[in-house]
């Protein structure tokens, strides 16, 4: 509604907006407490970690835009990893590090975060590609566009309830493996039904089914990712599975991006079969990548079926963000 009642950049103006009120709910409603910041702030590995994060994002962006050789995506991705090194040299000397190395050594913190890499690489990328088929391909509006994101977005919500209910019942293992399961089985009816002409209620059944295990994998990787961190490093452990998320979301946009240019560019320019070619051939790689998931999964440790509610909690608090990107 904004789009259309305005423009594009409206999206961005409402965050602000947003924000500012939660500020100020925080201010108010937020109890105060006694303990300082554990041995202090740390400075430079705050400043090492967002920068180097924020031009890997810039160079994965720029690439598919304006080559990979431009000196944007070029010198961001090699400054990327310049900054990178530092970081680790300065959080494995610093008293107080705001990424405490050691906690890598948790098996399911560090498969956390590449299941949550993983998760957005592929999940993450379907919003713009299902954006392009029905905006650019088949002449939706902005406005009718957010409405057939509507029925994937309530299943994704529904999931995370189920795979919530799901991880205290039988872990967080066997319920990623399962939801994996249903995410496939949906990413390839979706791919096989993608066309130019294809009407919104046929792909909103395979639509509902891969949304539904999406939300399912989103809380429950959460919960995989904080099992065995301990209660004062949970804020530290769930940042560090929610920045390997967004690098994946950068990451996947643009291997699928440059994948669909590759399997859409030989039909004439403006044909809509080149870009609905594009969006198959991303769709079925997004299918790929879940099984990609499920072998990572593979990885947790067996753990009791009970969840802690500790790392149930946490899972919970990070799902209650499953809006915030795309699907």
């Amino acid at each position: 509604m904004l789009t259309d009642a305005f423009d594009w950049s409206a999206v961005f103006y409402v965050n602000v907006l947003m924000a500012g009120a939660g500020l100020v709910a925080a201010v108010v409603l937020l109890p105060g407490t006694a303990r300082g910041v554990r041995g202090g702030f740390d400075l430079p590995g705050a400043v090492l970690g967002t920068a180097s994060s924020s031009l890997l994002v810039i160079g994965l962006v720029q690439g598919p835009d304006r080559g990979w050789a431009s000196l944007v995506a070029l010198w961001s991705l090699v400054l990327a990893v310049v900054l990178f090194a530092l970081f680790v040299v300065v959080e494995s000397r610093s008293a107080s590090p705001l990424v405490p190395l050691g906690l890598f050594r948790n098996r399911d913190l560090s498969t956390g975060t590449a299941i949550a890499f993983l998760l957005m690489a592929t999940f993450g990328a379907l919003a713009f590609f299902l954006t392009l088929l029905w905006q650019s391909v088949q002449g939706y509006s902005a406005l009718a566009t957010g409405f057939a994101f509507v029925v994937p977005s309530a299943l994704a919500l529904v999931g995370t309830f189920a795979g919530g209910r799901a991880a205290t019942r039988v872990g967080t293992r066997k319920t990623l493996l399962a939801a994996l399961a249903i995410s496939t089985a949906g990413a390839i009816a979706l791919a096989s039904m993608i066309s130019v002409d294809r009407p919104y209620a046929a792909l909103a059944v395979p639509l509902a089914v891969l949304s539904l295990g999406q939300g399912m994998v989103f809380v429950t990787m959460f919960a995989a990712a904080s099992t065995g961190v301990p209660a004062e490093d949970q804020g530290i452990g769930s940042g560090i599975a929610a920045t390997g998320r967004q690098i994946g979301g950068a990451v996947g946009l643009a291997l699928l991006i440059a994948l669909a240019g590759a399997f859409g560019g030989s039909h004439a320019e403006g044909d809509p079969s080149g870009i609905v070619d594009g969006i198959r051939a991303a769709v079925w790689a997004v299918a790929v990548g879940i099984d990609l998931t499920a072998l990572a999964v593979l990885n947790l440790r067996r753990a009791p079926s009970v969840i802690s509610a500790t790392s149930m909690a946490a899972a919970g608090t990070a799902a209650e963000a499953a809006g915030d990107r795309g699907l």
